[in-house]
């Protein structure tokens, strides 16, 4: 059974990191250990939370009681999303290495999250130059955004040989796979978003349509979507278009209900076998 320790923040309230993660993989039969860095109440896009930031100590001591039950061998990946502090970032690193010693087969996936299109940089400041310069480069797959992908290679892209070229230049800083799991693809229809992955093997897109909302979590369901897709198959192709069917569909039946939070109880049947399908395309 594939395990995936899933180092991530915590809401009571909604779905977004931990909380988008943890029920979908284990709906589709994947074995979760959350680690928590923080939890609120909700999300912060409210405006408004309540709850603790956890301290790096907090989040190692976690770390630490999971190895002492000497079971850190079964782990095939860590995943890691919103980070809170550069000081979890570093303890994040930490227990990436002590996975690897571990298993030295095991993977680490790094969704980065810094900010995005309209919002520009959301997290605390320290931390997009923390992502860049120390984080991506340990991590065997990374999930940015489109607005992230240009933050780590300080590029400006938006024809799709750029987005190209600079997921290319991602991967000779570290990764064997990129994600891009919102790009917007000019000379393409405008509703519509491409998700490309890049690895050495190639290069896969998937168009799928651009819902009339944007929804806190997404991020975080498709980065733990696809690293449980590469996982499975070791194919980024592949991986990519269960990633699209799998989110688009539960994005679309959340738009449908007029929920303000992602549905993943209640659209749980899209998570395993999703409505809507679109075709992988192999641009390279």
């Amino acid at each position: 059974m594939t395990t995936i320790l899933s180092i991530q923040s915590s809401v009571a309230y909604g779905h977004v990191g931990n909380s988008a993660a943890t029920f979908p993989l284990m709906r589709i039969g994947v074995e979760v250990w959350p680690v928590l860095t923080v939890h609120f109440s909700n999300h912060t896009g409210y405006g408004k939370w309540r709850g603790p930031l956890l301290a790096a100590d907090d989040v190692a001591q976690v770390i630490l009681g999971i190895d002492e039950r000497d079971v850190l061998h079964r782990v095939d990946a860590v995943l890691s999303g919103y980070q809170g502090a550069r000081e979890v970032g570093a303890e994040v690193l930490r227990a990436v290495e002590l996975v690897k010693e571990r298993n030295p087969n095991a993977i680490y996936c790094c969704d980065p999250v810094i900010g995005d299109v309209g919002r520009g940089i959301f997290v605390r400041p320290g931390i997009p130059e923390f992502m860049r310069d120390q984080v991506v480069p340990a991590a065997q797959v990374v999930t940015p955004n489109h607005f992230e992908l240009d933050f780590l290679t300080g590029r400006h892209t938006g024809t799709l040989a750029e987005i190209l070229a600079a997921a290319d230049e991602l991967r000779s800083r570290g990764p064997e796979v990129v994600l891009v799991t919102s790009a917007v693809v000019e000379g393409t229809d405008p509703d519509q978003l491409t998700m490309l992955a890049v690895s050495g093997a190639g290069a896969w897109q998937v168009t799928t349509p651009r819902l009339e909302r944007t929804f806190t979590g997404s991020g975080d369901l498709t980065a733990a979507m696809f690293l449980a897709g590469y996982l499975e198959t070791g194919d980024p192709g592949l991986a990519v278009g269960r990633t699209a069917d799998v989110v688009y569909s539960v994005l679309k039946a959340t738009t449908e209900a007029g929920s303000a939070e992602l549905l993943l109880v209640a659209a749980q049947e899209e998570i395993v076998n999703p409505s809507h399908h679109f075709e992988v395309q192999q641009i390279r």
